[in-house]
């Protein structure tokens, strides 16, 4: 681990603020922090539950012959799991048992884009919502019965919207765009995003659809966020935006900024762009920022900006080499700290419609992760600095439990403990402290070889300390010793 001392005062000055529990303000009430792949609408990737702890932990693998991206916690502590078949290649919702992981119920979907059968969330109601291969909002409910031989789940569609005019309308109907992602508005509105930059809200009472089409020459490759006040941030290929909802349940946009997209996508990203999930964080309300990632060939920075009028508040250089720097993965963000991992050379074994050749077309992935604080001080300083900085080699986006102040997530190694991947790798459970970015156990082996690889999916954390990982095969569940 590399401890960097470039900024001793405003480290001192921030012990004082982190010293304690670590807290911050949800954007939706309710949220438990696995809600969505993010963890909330905000996309802080954080949790407000205990995760498995640093002492020791025992996994389990749950073979589904799935890849399974989106594992999302229920308020009873099922896990409701959205995944592809290896088979039919269409997306599979299950649910699963709490206590063991045993399939009780699933339901198979209609195809729809690669990123659109990924990013969903868990209504008030518990209800799994996403867009299919119609273009439609649906809403699968978990209902359980009781039988001669006990009780028995079973999932099913419960409702259904079509937005299909609002995502295809403007470019001549039938599969000419597809939504990338949605994410929970105000007053029971759904915002949604498309590939080729519409983005709209459906008004869930109306029934109605408004939209409108940030640029012809951006795309949306990745999830957005919101916020409980009728915010929106997105990213495209070229610029971070903030959008907010009026009281007609209209998108309008707050602001643009362009950022520095370099001139090809990194090997290690699934798009040219920015690879990040915009993230809202901040110390007042938990989303007076605003942060990305750029895509520089020189090496990547993080980009942090107010909220409310977009004016640039942080813009540092992450990772040393620079020259290998790169990340596909949303920040973890909370207070005033930012987390970002590199999954610069990460090989992904399909690439996205579009996705274009990488340049270098393939290198080693040398990982590493840092911890960046913003700066509000009257004194001239540093506008943010970094903390810490390690090695390690992150194979799934990073999550932060506040309650016990500890950074999960999969390490991959290569049988020669190097850079370089092979078909042969092996995952490791890996915990880390926040405070000082020191690895402190990495210890438990949960899988190896392809069917094994995390592919830099978001786990997210349940009930009882329990920790649900996807893999391309199936999910993983990890739980404490003590």
């Amino acid at each position: 681990m590399k401890q960097i001392n470039t900024c001793v005062l405003t480290v001192v000055l921030l012990s004082f603020i982190t010293a304690g529990p670590l807290c911050g303000t949800p954007c939706h009430a309710g949220m438990e922090g696995a809600d969505s792949m993010h963890g909330d609408t905000a996309s802080s990737d954080t949790t407000p539950l205990p995760g498995p702890g640093s002492s020791g932990v025992e996994s389990s693998k749950i073979f589904l012959s799935a890849a399974c991206p989106t594992v999302l916690i229920r308020t009873d502590g099922k896990p409701f799991v959205l995944s592809t078949d290896h088979i039919m290649r269409h997306p599979v919702a299950r649910l699963l048992k709490q206590r063991n992981g045993k399939e009780l119920a699933k339901l198979s979907l209609e195809a729809g884009s690669l990123l659109g059968g990924v990013y969903a969330f868990l209504d008030s109601q518990d209800r799994l919502v996403m867009v299919d291969g119609r273009q439609r909002i649906i809403r699968i409910k978990a209902e359980k019965t009781n039988g001669l031989h006990g009780p028995t789940w079973s999932l099913a569609i419960d409702e259904t919207a079509t937005i299909s005019s609002a995502v295809t309308g403007h470019c001549g109907g039938s599969d000419c765009d597809s939504v990338v992602s949605i994410s929970p508005g105000t007053a029971g509105t759904i915002w949604f995003a498309t590939q080729h930059s519409v983005v709209g809200i459906y008004d869930t009472a109306e029934g109605s659809t408004s939209w409108l089409k940030l640029a012809d020459d951006e795309r949306i490759d990745n999830s957005f966020s919101t916020t409980s006040c009728g915010r929106a941030a997105i990213v495209t290929s070229k610029a971070l935006y903030v959008l907010w909802q009026d009281t007609a349940n209209q998108p309008h946009i707050a602001w643009r900024h362009g950022y520095d997209a370099g001139t090809a996508r990194k090997p290690g990203q699934l798009s040219h762009g920015s690879g990040a999930t915009p993230t809202f964080f901040g110390p007042m309300t938990g989303t007076d920022y605003v942060m990305i990632t750029d895509n520089a060939d020189s090496g990547i920075s993080l980009i942090v900006r107010d909220t409310e009028d977009g004016h640039l508040l942080c813009r540092k250089s992450l990772f040393t080499p620079p020259l290998n720097s790169g990340t596909e993965n949303s920040a973890i963000g909370i207070n005033n700290t930012v987390i970002v991992a590199s999954t610069y050379g990460y090989p992904y074994p399909k690439y996205p419609e579009g996705a274009g050749d990488s340049v270098p077309k393939k290198a080693d992935f040398p990982g590493g992760m840092v911890r960046i604080d913003i700066n509000d001080c009257d004194e001239p300083c540093e506008a943010c600095c970094v903390i810490w900085e390690n090695n390690l080699r992150s194979a799934a986006v990073p999550k932060l439990s506040t309650a016990d102040e500890l950074i999960y997530t999969i390490e991959r190694r290569a049988p020669s403990e190097g850079p370089n991947t092979t078909g042969v790798d092996s995952y490791y459970f890996s915990v880390v402290d926040f405070h000082t970015g020191e690895v402190l156990d990495k210890s438990e082996k949960i899988h190896f070889g392809l069917f094994g690889d995390t592919l830099q999916m978001a786990g997210n954390i349940g009930q009882d300390g329990v920790y649900w990982q996807g893999t391309l095969s199936g999910v993983v569940r990890i739980t404490g010793l003590h």
